[in-house]
């Protein structure tokens, strides 16, 4: 019977220096690889564990996974995040429209996301404050300020707690969203239109977001720079069959800044930098390990051009593949248990040659998704994921 030999965060950090852990190591909890209320409720009333949700992502509707079903799936990792501003009095507020009860969250950018009551499963956008902006409008635009100090109370304390009192790796919750807000901010039609028609427009608007994070990223790296084992960051570029917009608008507006903040990241830790990107990305890999990055989140497998045999053998020198275990848009959520287990089997002798590779599924795992199968995911990892 294999025997672990390593502590958690020593065999995240193997991993990452493509360096032969004892085993895979898995991954469960953060707002890339959570796990959606309903799934949550599901899998720890079928484990007998404590089902109590605490909600930690209101827009997704991810629960905090508990401690014990966290150790349950072996899980060697664990997440810090950073709060709003200290006089942001965000929040949920419940609203009738049009003979209907909704929840609404108006986060510190003034993009309000919107929830039915009735189909409580997570929040779409229901109103994009510069839908009508000008370049004027978008200067003069109350920005929140990144670098606010309210934001990082307590954030050291609770990174150190992880590291001197756990053998878990510290992983950080997501940030860096430089394009994607652009687009909350605007409504996706209209900032698709702008990139065609209006470049100039949008490099002032993500400009604005850039300097948000970089303003963040400063304080949040004097504070747990020096703690913090893996720093996510993300925009979704791709769709299931390519990229969202054109290559050419990524490699001349979003790439410099995008490079910009990965380089000012690598500059003040040794964090390993993750980058979150939906769909079938593998045009802009080249473009992402130029850029400086570390890791790939999370490899959507059932999309076009992502089949873990090619990436590998492409990227996986350079590269961390960081999910990528299982089709979750048609495996997971509709196949057997049996099934499950036999495909997390397969893709892991595909991932785990040479390291490189991190343990979660595809994303969230959804409302919906049978517990059986959530249970043979994770066990499945755990006894596949061995080295010999």
């Amino acid at each position: 019977m294999s025997r672990e030999t390593m502590s958690s965060r020593q065999r995240v950090l193997a991993a990452l220096n493509h360096q032969i852990p004892d085993r895979v190591p898995i991954d469960l909890g953060g707002n890339q690889t959570g796990i959606h209320k309903f799934a949550f409720q599901a899998v720890a009333e079928l484990l007998g564990i404590d089902a109590s949700v605490v909600i930690m992502d209101a827009v997704q509707q991810l629960a905090r996974p508990s401690e014990s079903l966290l150790e349950r799936f072996h899980v060697d990792t664990r997440y810090i995040a950073a709060g709003a501003a200290a006089d942001f009095k965000g929040g949920i507020v419940q609203r009738q429209r049009n003979g209907q009860l909704w929840h609404d969250l108006t986060d510190e950018f003034g993009i309000t996301w919107s929830m039915p009551d009735d189909q409580p499963f997570y929040m779409d956008i229901s109103h994009h404050p510069l839908a009508s902006a000008t370049i004027k409008d978008i200067r003069d635009y109350p920005f929140p300020k990144g670098d606010d100090p309210g934001r990082f109370v307590g954030l050291r304390q609770r990174a150190l707690e992880i590291r001197q009192q756990t053998p878990y790796a510290v992983v950080s919750g997501i940030s860096g969203v430089v394009y994607e807000i652009c687009w909350y901010l605007r409504g996706l039609e209209t900032w698709f239109m702008d990139m065609l028609t209006q470049p100039d427009f949008c490099e002032v608007l993500i400009d604005q977001t850039l300097k948000f994070w970089m303003d963040w990223f400063r304080v949040f790296l004097d504070e747990v720079g020096d703690v913090v084992d893996v720093i996510m960051i993300g925009d979704d570029l791709a769709a299931q069959k390519g990229p969202l917009f054109r290559p050419e608008f990524y490699r001349s507006v979003v790439k410099p800044r995008h490079k910009q903040l990965v380089q000012y990241i690598r500059s003040r830790t040794q964090a390993k930098i993750w980058y979150h990107t939906c769909g079938a990305c593998v045009e802009y890999i080249p473009d992402l390990l130029d850029n400086g990055i570390d890791i790939l989140n999370p490899v959507q497998i059932s999309a076009s051009g992502m089949e873990p045999a090619g990436l590998k053998a492409r990227f996986g020198s350079r590269l961390t593949f960081w999910g990528g275990a299982i089709d979750t848009q048609h495996v997971l959520p509709q196949a057997s248990a049996e099934t499950v287990r036999e495909e997390v089997r397969r893709n892991l002798e595909i991932w785990k040659p040479g390291g490189g590779y991190v343990f979660n599924n595809v994303h969230n795992l959804q409302a919906g998704v049978p517990p059986e199968n959530i249970v043979a995911l994770y066990d499945a990892a755990y006894d596949f994921g061995f080295y010999e």
